[in-house]
């Protein structure tokens, strides 16, 4: 048991080392590239200057109301693309009519850029924060209703034969048998689909708005202040990881 013990955590030493050396040397390739001179002036920014950028904005009261705007809307989207994708995907897992039916749709539309439906949106809800969220809820929706119409065909036949001999509507059935044995399904839906929100989200702003952190990306682009721009970017990337930690936290529990 010991060794056991001693085995994992030199494992996990090993592991945690080999992801501090790559930080490291990705910070010293890119300290190297921006002092070099290679590539045009500013493109590739110290990262001190980055992080000079980012403290400006973390310190600015203008920025929490773009970065608001930019996480309501993809809070509701995913809210409403992942309720829409539970709901598709439990009707198309449940009856092989359906799912041969309509199914396929969901894999060729999946792939499809969700930006090809941007002029869409934009005749159906407006310039507004309307057109972003429909943006981020279809992009949430198709990860969301594939992921639970392949779990649903993964359930235990022995817990529906269970549901079935206490005499369980279909109403019971789901919130009984289905959503506890969809639990992992729906967390790699969700992590999935909030990832592709925010994209959508940031993708509508940068196309057709003049508020949200999208926004302030392609403002900064246009007025060659590259390190806000890095820095911009980096508090997307750290939304999306912080909503991705978030939900494999509340996920786990249930899970168990």
């Amino acid at each position: 048991m010991d060794q056991a013990r001693l085995s994992a955590r030199h494992f996990l030493g090993s592991v945690t080392a080999l992801r501090v050396a790559t930080l490291i040397v990705l910070f010293l390739a890119w300290e190297a590239v921006a002092a070099s001179g290679w590539l045009f002036e500013g493109v590739v920014p110290s990262s001190f200057k980055i992080g000079a950028a980012l403290w400006d904005l973390l310190t600015s009261g203008a920025f929490y109301s773009n970065i608001e705007l930019t996480l309501g809307e993809a809070a509701i989207s995913v809210v409403l693309g992942a309720g829409a994708g539970i709901a598709v995907g439990l009707a198309l897992g449940r009856s092989r009519f359906a799912g041969t039916a309509f199914e396929p749709y969901l894999h060729y539309l999946a792939p499809t850029p969700k930006i090809v439906f941007l002029p869409i949106l934009l005749v159906l809800f407006g310039i507004g924060p309307g057109s972003k969220i429909a943006m981020g809820t279809l992009s949430c929706f198709f990860p969301m209703a594939l992921s639970v119409a392949s779990g649903v065909r993964q359930v235990d036949p022995v817990l529906l034969r269970v549901g079935h001999s206490f005499n369980l509507g279909r109403v019971a059935m789901i919130r009984k048998i289905y959503l506890p044995a969809l639990v992992p399904p729906i967390a790699t839906g969700l992590k999935l689909g909030l990832g592709v929100a925010i994209i959508g989200c940031l993708l509508a702003e940068i196309k057709m708005s003049n508020r949200g952190l999208g926004f302030l990306i392609m403002q900064y682009y246009s007025q060659f202040r590259i390190p806000y721009m890095y820095a911009a970017l980096i508090v997307a990337f750290a939304v999306a990881a912080l909503g991705n930690a978030l939900i494999a936290r509340f996920v786990r529990l249930p899970g168990r």
